[in-house]
């Protein structure tokens, strides 16, 4: 059997109406339906064409991946697809035939039907060499052997045995290669889902003391509450260390990777809030529309912090932080050569 990763764009916003609506979709909207085009050779004029300012590599990758995605991809390979927010892989199987369709988004009408499983598997199951394969930045791409066993194992969703060995054979050599910033940009995006890894390793104690780590890099001093201390703050920053002098900053840390904080968390953090008070909530599984809205309209200014931001935040004060606070996630300096 065959198993693709099909990403939900770059934000993961597809995720959730690829589930609902039983699809995968691709873009590079501009050239049309892809039934129009015979061979590779004509996909990758037309992209040249749409996109004359690409590099070529660039347009070779595009006009592979929506070949594959037209052609290549056969009713009952696997397929997987990634939400970054929950850190969670969605796997099904390939169930219909290539067809355009821009009213699902007019960004991304090249569609696939699929039958998702109701099962949704955390990055943290998967080892490493198949996280490393999955963190691949292309939006299409055939995943190795190995990578799509263990998914397989992992997921018991698949339990089909195969039965065309030639799936394989035709499947054509991977010519998609990136260029030097492509790569770049692949190595950063895989970088940070394996610093997310390394967060979500943590325990609730060491997080929080990751998050005052980092405002004591802002230039903040803090109070870190005991633990077992529930009053609605996990920490308190301000300039003085002692919470006399503004800006006050409350903190809530929340370390629950797979549950989204709701309206009535962020509710029951602003209660007794001082006008001049400013709120930071830090939730490793994210927040709800409803927990954003409540946040948006609140009496004092507050930031939701999902594991995302903390790590775009981690990054942009690591060298700053101090060592204890490091220590908690060792990382290492990368450099690339300038084009």
């Amino acid at each position: 059997m065959t198993m693709w990763m099909v990403r939900a764009e770059v934000d993961n916003r597809l995720y959730q109406p690829f589930l609902e609506k039983g699809i995968v979709a691709i873009g590079w909207a501009k050239i049309g339906d892809l039934n129009q085009y015979r061979s590779r050779e004509q996909l990758r004029s037309a992209v040249k064409l749409s996109w004359p300012n690409w590099k070529q590599q660039a347009q070779i990758n595009a006009a592979g991946m929506l070949h594959r995605f037209a052609t290549q991809i056969k009713i009952g390979d696997g397929v997987v697809t990634y939400n970054k927010q929950q850190r969670v892989y969605a796997v099904g199987t390939i169930s219909g035939e290539y067809h355009h369709d821009p009213s699902f988004d007019s960004h991304n009408p090249n569609i696939r039907k699929v039958q998702w499983s109701n099962q949704e598997i955390s990055r943290d199951e998967f080892s490493t060499a198949t996280r490393n394969t999955l963190g691949s930045t292309l939006t299409l791409f055939l995943l190795s052997n190995e990578a799509e066993k263990e998914i397989r194992t992992v997921s018991e969703i698949l339990s089909h045995p195969a039965t065309d060995v030639q799936s394989k054979i035709n499947v054509e050599p991977d010519d998609l290669v990136p260029e030097e910033e492509d790569l770049l940009h692949d190595i950063e995006a895989k970088s940070i889902e394996f610093i997310k890894d390394r967060i979500v390793k943590l325990n609730w104690s060491d997080l929080q003391e990751l998050v005052a780590g980092l405002l004591r890099a802002m230039g903040y001093k803090t109070r870190v509450s005991p633990a077992g201390v529930d009053r609605g703050k996990d920490i308190v920053a301000s300039p003085d260390g002692f919470g006399f002098e503004d800006p006050r900053i409350f903190v809530e840390v929340k370390h629950r990777p797979r549950t989204a904080i709701g309206s009535q968390d962020i509710r029951s953090f602003l209660g007794g809030r001082h006008a001049s008070d400013k709120g930071l909530y830090v939730s490793t599984g994210g927040f709800s529309k409803d927990a954003n809205y409540e946040a948006e309209r609140a009496n004092i200014p507050v930031t939701l912090m999902d594991l995302d931001a903390l790590v775009e935040v981690l990054l942009e004060n690591y060298e700053k932080m101090d060592t204890e606070a490091q220590r908690l996630i060792a990382l290492k300096r990368v450099y690339w050569p300038l084009t």
